[in-house]
């Protein structure tokens, strides 16, 4: 076999799903102005949409656990990075109220802490004090998995709210100031206990969040709580992402109290959206924030990256890595070294790396790595079918042909079509389905004789298809049409042009 077939047979250009490349991740990661902020501990909460690079900063903080313990911060994964989600049989018997979610988090929390203690060697009274009242509630167990906890700490909120409304309905006593019944024998409360609670041994969840906060400052230690795959542990219930999600911002803000212990919650943008579109006063209070977002140079640098941790292609191209990725232009070389300057020859088309992020972007215009390192894959799958069946290899020293590029597509476009569209919306499967064989540009009049709809109802689920990112909603002469990106054009077998 030729050289091209030779380098492009050994090369690996990394993982879509960064769970499933943790490890080789740290070698061709960006260290990004977004990531030295959440390394150094200044950002809480990391949004972006789903494929952006939130688990990838997720993974690289977990994979650095021993640097971040070096210089004073304990790491703890809050949910499991993957299988099943510890909070996933929540949607089972959900917490009735917001009130209950608030103390189910912070228990938890509390449970976590009380772990790293124990792991670490951390003691002291505040540590005790802590244990203490953990055990004598059942939930001081170092030995069991993420869900048992959760578990058990629903069970212990849940019991005590349960215990007041009972002592209510019995008409038992209330302390007058904590409002907490006589008769309630849980000694963690979840609102402030009286003098008279107190002598007898109440003591708040809140209270026991700043023991830990004083151990950690005694013992010189920062605490972190990582949070992710939220979207995946509520994903059967709208209505109980939306609760559990409130709730926890909630517990956020309580916890910015305690400066050594800290939340790193990591949530798509869209959820996030979902959660404040009915009101939540309390998201202006969020304030230690980023949104990941990629340009065009961050995308070339994500790519040539990700060639360049490839041997074959570093000898047989020659290149000096510290060399190539001084500077933009560099990396746009070795691109242009390995791609054909054009996928379609023509002075008004685009060049290939332009190219490469229209066919990967979906409506909302956002680069996505996931499709992008996907489609990496699929390239050069297709590549070595050519190679194998006797096709001249690309012209020059590129590893691929400009018809690969096309070939690679469909596959991209299916898996997002089926894994993330159809997975996060299943609602909206009928109406993309029914547009199937049917032109890319579509009228509201059109599209209600598609779906068998009157017009007003046309006009809502495309609405609704726009901000799921599958129409791009564009304005003619006259009115509004709806475009179908490149991405889902292949999947649907869909024909340029707009429809009658």
């Amino acid at each position: 076999m030729h050289k091209q077939y030779q380098i492009l047979s050994s090369c690996e250009f990394g993982e879509r799903v960064a769970e499933e490349e943790a490890d080789a991740l740290s070698e061709y990661f960006v260290e990004t102005e977004n990531w030295k902020n959440v390394f150094s501990g200044k950002v809480d909460i990391v949004y972006g949409p789903k494929g952006a690079g939130k688990s990838a900063l997720y993974s690289l903080l977990v994979y650095r656990t021993d640097e971040l313990f070096d210089r004073g911060t304990i790491l703890v994964a809050g949910e499991n990075p993957r299988g099943t989600p510890a909070f996933q049989n929540l949607s089972i018997t959900p917490p009735e109220s917001e009130e209950v979610f608030v103390g189910l988090w912070k228990l938890y929390l509390l449970t976590l802490l009380n772990n790293a203690f124990s792991e670490y060697g951390i003691a002291g009274k505040d540590v005790e004090k802590l244990r203490g009242f953990l055990e004598q509630e059942g939930l001081a167990d170092v030995n069991r998995t993420l869900s048992t906890y959760v578990q058990s700490a629903l069970d212990y909120v849940r019991s005590f709210f349960s215990r007041e409304v009972d002592a209510l309905e019995a008409g038992l006593t209330f302390d007058a100031v904590s409002q907490l019944p006589n008769g309630v024998s849980g000694k963690i409360t979840f609102r402030e206990p009286g003098q008279r609670q107190r002598e007898r041994g109440f003591v708040s969840v809140d209270e026991l969040f700043g023991a830990a906060n004083a151990a950690l400052a005694t013992s010189g230690f920062d605490f972190w709580i990582l949070l992710d795959r939220l979207d995946v542990a509520f994903a059967e219930n709208s209505e109980l992402e939306k609760n559990a999600l409130r709730a926890l911002f909630r517990a956020y803000l309580d916890l910015l109290a305690f400066d050594r212990v800290q939340l790193k919650v990591f949530l798509r943008t869209d959820i996030w959206n979902r959660i404040i579109e009915e009101g939540f006063r309390e998201a202006s209070h969020i304030t230690r924030h980023v949104t990941i977002s990629w340009n065009d140079t961050s995308v070339m640098n994500l790519i040539v990256r990700r060639f360049l941790r490839n041997k074959a292609i570093l000898t047989g191209y020659e290149i000096d890595p510290d060399q190539a990725l001084k500077s933009a232009e560099e990396l746009e070389a070795i691109f242009y070294r390995v791609c054909p300057k054009q996928v379609d020859v023509g002075e008004k088309s685009p060049k290939t790396f332009k190219w490469l992020l229209s066919r990967t972007s979906d409506a909302t215009g956002i680069y996505s790595p996931r499709e992008i390192i996907h489609f990496l894959n699929a390239l050069k799958s297709e590549q070595l079918k050519r190679f194998e069946n006797g096709i001249d290899p690309p012209v020059d020293e590129q590893l691929f042909e400009r018809a690969t590029f096309k070939d690679a597509l469909p596959e991209v476009s299916t898996v997002r079509l089926e894994q993330t569209l159809y997975a996060e919306y299943p609602e909206k499967k009928k109406y993309i389905e029914a547009l199937r064989e049917s032109k890319t540009d579509q009228s509201s009049e059109s599209l209600a004789i598609i779906w068998g709809v009157d017009l007003s109802e046309a006009q809502r689920i495309a609405e609704e298809l726009v901000a799921a990112g599958f129409f791009e909603k564009r304005r003619d002469a006259t009115s509004f049409r709806y475009w179908i990106p490149f991405l889902y054009r292949d999947s649907l077998k869909l024909s340029q042009g707009a429809a009658d």
